[in-house]
């Protein structure tokens, strides 16, 4: 299995180095041709800025083929089993083959959660033919706030900055390892979510996450620094226990199945 490299991208980034200039995009000191943000604050745990070009991407691990979807335990609450959306809020998107299919907004379950072990599955188009920034965009945010992305960083590794990776927390965090596969191909996100403790207004413990992707641990223990913004840096704004589990829709039909959850 081989990845897209920097010279299988000349001709592609060439045409779009112009409107990434426009839009604050600037590349990395290295010509690594990754892309990203000199103009946002830096990270305090750690020595990047948010969604900053230098700031290294994860390593890549080959994982095997995607399996057959598996079962729900039986002390899950089913959010998507291939019938309905009936556990979530009404929306423009739609169900073609049993898949969820993601349309304008975002999808927002009915019911709120705080600690939570999340299962969903997802895939990628392989005939994506919008704006790069927009290959296989999407994500899982937790309590409507702490967004997991979603994005093809199987091809598009050498351009999007580390902390929009796919499987990073978004604007914090990237993942420990790139874990994709390819597009069009199902891949699934296994999260374990501690809810942030508040007292009164006072953060008491912070959001903390463990994820595997792909069967592939890429996050342990990791801390929730707060809300994921893009360009914006995170901090808790709401003091709530629990909240929606979203789907943030970002300019591609991501098709999902399989999507449960348990209370912890």
């Amino acid at each position: 299995m081989k990845r897209l490299t920097l010279t299988g991208l000349t001709v592609f980034l060439f045409g779009i180095v112009p409107v990434l200039a426009q839009s604050g995009f600037v590349q990395a000191k290295d010509s690594s041709g990754v892309f990203g943000y000199k103009d946002t604050q830096k990270l305090p745990w750690c020595e990047y800025l948010m969604h900053d070009p230098d700031r290294p991407l994860p390593p890549i691990v080959q994982v095997g083929p995607a399996g057959p979807s598996v079962p729900a335990p039986s002390d899950a609450i089913i959010l998507f089993d291939g019938k309905n959306l009936s556990a979530w809020q009404p929306t423009t998107w739609k169900i073609e083959d049993g898949e969820i299919v993601a349309g304008e907004g975002k999808l927002v379950t009915k019911d709120s959660f705080g600690d939570v072990q999340i299962h969903t599955e997802w895939l990628v188009p392989a005939d994506f033919s919008g704006p790069w920034y927009g290959d296989g965009n999407n994500g899982v945010t937790l309590m409507d706030q702490f967004e997991i992305q979603i994005f093809n960083s199987y091809n598009y590794k050498t351009l999007l900055y580390a902390d929009g990776q796919c499987a990073a927390i978004y604007g914090q965090t990237p993942p420990l390892v790139n874990a994709c596969r390819k597009p069009g191909e199902w891949q699934d996100f296994d999260i374990f979510f501690k809810a942030p403790v508040f007292e009164g207004e006072k953060l008491v413990k912070p959001a903390r996450l463990t994820l595997l992707h792909n069967g592939v641990l890429v996050h342990l223990n990791q801390e929730i620094y707060g809300e994921t913004r893009h360009r914006q840096f995170p901090a808790y704004k709401k003091t709530d226990a629990v909240g929606p589990v979203s789907l943030p829709a970002h300019y591609c039909a991501v098709r999902f199945r399989n999507i449960w959850v348990r209370k912890i």
